[in-house]
């Protein structure tokens, strides 16, 4: 009786420590244009979406209008918050505006999100997001950096890409390299047409090197996320509480099929 008893609370402690066990998917910073590449016979009206959501899964968290956003070319930066505007996504607050490209050169696109509070990891996200477009063939300016917190500075030209290229970044906190910078990657799933069979396959993770150099080669076509994270030596207070702070570096980009 008493080993069916012991088996029983064995078995009643096993489900219980199985039902408090969660899934955390990855959250990504997003600036998605609708061209990456502007060329001369393009349309130089361009669409950016800006979004707070699970990439692959199509799943949204509410957004709030941002601390930042802005443009960097040729050095120079324009404040572009103002011309922001609210868009509903399945219930949830985006952020969508039209930028006129008049000017060759890489334009940076860059955000900066109001702190979000996660309780399910019981801290602050800060994801600092960046995307580069390529203006009238003038290829000068993708590897500048932004200035803020934490960012990924590309080594691989961003744009221009075949699916099945190597991409390569470095991961940077306060302007410095940050070794051994754990590195989230996922595909943005737009149309809900790629499926996964198992829960590791809908953010793939890597690790940059002693120098904070990352590597990685994208299997499909379409805009793919990178995501630096470390760890604020600043904490945020909630409900009176010191919470410590996620800050992301994050970088877009987008791949194409050779036809």
């Amino acid at each position: 009786m008493k080993k069916v008893r012991r088996a029983l609370i064995t078995s009643c402690t096993i489900i219980i420590v199985l039902s408090m066990i969660t899934v955390s998917y990855a959250h990504f910073g997003m600036v998605i244009p609708s061209d990456d590449m502007v060329t001369q016979s393009d349309n130089k009206n361009i669409s950016l979406n800006v979004m707070f959501i699970h990439p692959m899964e199509g799943d949204y968290m509410n957004m709030v209008k941002p601390v930042q956003f802005g443009v960097l070319i040729n050095g120079q930066k324009k404040d572009l918050l103002n011309v922001l505007k609210e868009k509903k996504a399945k219930g949830f607050s985006t952020w969508q505006t039209t930028y006129k490209i008049k000017r060759p050169g890489d334009h940076i696109f860059y955000v900066e999100p109001q702190p979000y509070w996660e309780p399910a990891e019981d801290c602050f996200i800060v994801h600092y997001t960046k995307v580069i477009v390529n203006s009238l063939g003038m290829e000068s300016g993708w590897d500048e950096e932004v200035g803020l917190k934490t960012e990924i500075v590309p080594l691989t030209r961003p744009y221009g890409l075949w699916t099945g290229n190597v991409f390569q970044g470095i991961v940077k906190v306060k302007g410095k390299p940050v070794p051994y910078a754990e590195v989230e990657v996922e595909y943005y799933n737009k149309d809900g047409k790629v499926k996964w069979p198992a829960d590791p396959m809908i953010t793939q993770v890597i690790k940059a090197d002693q120098n904070g150099v990352f590597t990685y080669a994208m299997p499909k076509a379409g805009w793919w996320g990178f995501a630096a994270l470390n760890e604020d030596d600043e904490k945020m207070k909630h409900n009176g509480e010191e919470k410590s702070v996620e800050i992301g570096a994050v970088l877009w980009i987008k791949t194409h099929d050779m036809k």
